[in-house]
């Protein structure tokens, strides 16, 4: 069982996740309640909606501007390369950090992301103890160390 831990900061971090999988949408969000860090997870289910709440769009017209972007590649309507592209050519959303959450480690698709700007690259651990391992890393690395844009 693992212990409850104190969260280590006052402000909240605004995660965008931009997942389809339900499966791997549950282990995010739990590998996030028991982080270490004050963070509130945002969830759209494909590229057309992550594109909608980025610019405030139809029922994402009050959307926060996300701290981190948490994106797959493999989703429907539009791919996670898409929306990456459209982030990074986007002046007012171009400094938000995303990092290519996805189960794939093929050479072709760690080079394709970070050609088009993606900050990281994590492949998706097969265990709840893995992920959650994973997102305390991420959480001490993206929320204690770096300095994120505001």
């Amino acid at each position: 069982m693992l212990a409850v831990k104190k969260k280590q900061q006052n402000k909240v971090v605004d995660i965008l996740l931009v997942e389809d999988h339900l499966p791997d949408i549950v282990f995010t969000k739990k590998a996030f309640e028991r982080g270490n860090y004050n963070s509130k997870l945002h969830i759209v289910r494909d590229g057309e909606e992550a594109i909608a709440f980025l610019r405030k769009e139809g029922s994402y017209e009050n959307a926060v501007r996300p701290d981190l972007i948490l994106l797959d590649i493999n989703l429907p309507k539009v791919t996670g390369y898409e929306v990456l592209e459209l982030i990074k050519k986007d002046p007012s959303l171009m400094t938000i950090p995303v990092i290519m959450l996805t189960s794939s480690e093929a050479d072709q698709d760690i080079n394709k992301s970070y050609s088009l700007y993606a900050n990281s690259y994590l492949v998706k651990p097969d265990s709840l103890s893995k992920f959650v391992e994973m997102i305390n890393q991420l959480e001490g690395f993206w929320f204690k160390l770096v300095k994120l844009h505001k």
